[in-house]
């Protein structure tokens, strides 16, 4: 039996539902090369940071005034000097260019940000520069006392509303599941007009040595077992969203790939598994994908996405428990 795993994802046509996702193998074009040969359906860019996006940007600036550059003509030699300097903005700019020139997937940029302050004239130049779509990895930690649960939902709109008004490629959002209204939120921003939503990024969390005191990374990797966050909340919003899910963190196999389909994920990104086994890894994801379609009779994705979604299961109770004792009652 021929089975078809391509899909689309926010209006772009994918020939695989495994994208690859932000992280430092998305960086330079050979491993975008072999990202493409390994059968994903698309890459998203290692992600620039406003920080780097605002800092450059000041440095380019204070380039053109100490060169004494001050009349309204000086914005035409700002424009040489960003696109000229080395430095990394431009280079993720070329990286687009290249990427493009030369691969025929879908070729996602990445923005990590917290705000919509000093960076949407870059995510404009990266739209110039020829990106297919934008993610903005946006996380809000709810550590500020000063700000109510709604002050910092805000500053999600706020966000959404001024990109969508500065670039036309598809936007759409990785965030983080801390909120206290967390189904109503996504369901919100899936109103707003952006094409997507990824369920969850992988945050930092620190860590420090008792011997040292020292501050340490941990868990940079994902593991396996951490798809399930994402999985509980793919399935309870699969049929309440208007916009395209995709599932992240976790995805190591084959298998959970086809767990976060049948949830209702329109595509899932894996970064770790690539880490852990290297990009060619991408295609026995697939083998197994299409094996288990074959098994099931499902000739293509559509037969089966969302078909354990909490909406279409014959147990939707199942992803609203949160509790363990029903199965250590008898233990």
């Amino acid at each position: 039996m021929m089975v078809d795993i391509s899909t689309d994802y926010m209006g772009l046509k994918l020939r695989s539902p495994l994208v690859a996702s932000s992280c430092g193998l998305t960086s330079n074009l050979k491993n975008l090369r072999s990202f493409e040969e390994s059968g994903v359906g698309a890459v998203i860019l290692k992600s620039v940071y406003e920080e780097e996006i605002i800092h450059y940007t000041k440095v380019s600036i204070t380039r053109m005034l100490s060169s004494g550059f001050i009349y309204p003509e000086a914005m035409d030699y700002f424009e040489f000097e960003f696109n000229q300097i080395k430095d990394p903005l431009s280079d993720y700019l070329n990286l687009i260019r290249n990427a493009k020139a030369e691969l025929t997937i879908p070729v996602i940029a990445s923005i990590n940000c917290l705000n919509a302050e000093g960076w949407l004239d870059y995510a404009q130049k990266i739209e110039q520069a020829g990106a297919d779509a934008l993610e903005l990895n946006l996380f809000i930690l709810p550590s500020d006392f000063t700000r109510t649960g709604q002050d910092n939902e805000a500053m999600y709109f706020d966000v959404v509303a001024k990109i969508l008004s500065k670039i036309t490629i598809p936007v759409s959002l990785k965030i983080g599941y801390y909120s206290a209204a967390l189904g109503m939120l996504i369901q919100r921003l899936s109103e707003t007009g952006v094409k997507g939503i990824t369920l969850f990024n992988r945050m930092y969390d620190p860590d420090f040595s008792v011997d040292t005191l020292e501050f340490t990374t941990t868990n940079v990797l994902s593991h396996p077992s951490d798809f399930a966050t994402s999985l509980r909340w793919i399935a309870i919003m699969s049929e309440r969203v208007k916009c395209d899910l995709a599932a992240s963190t976790g995805i190591h196999s084959g298998q959970t790939m086809v767990k976060q389909l049948l949830a209702g994920a329109k595509v899932v990104s894996a970064a770790s598994a690539f880490y852990v086994h290297g990009i060619p890894y991408a295609q026995e994801m697939l083998s197994d994908l299409k094996r288990w379609m074959e098994e099931q009779s499902y000739p293509n994705l559509d037969a089966f996405r969302g078909k354990m979604s909490k909406d279409r299961t014959y147990n939707p109770a199942a992803f609203e428990r949160v509790q363990f004792m029903r199965y250590f009652k008898d233990r």
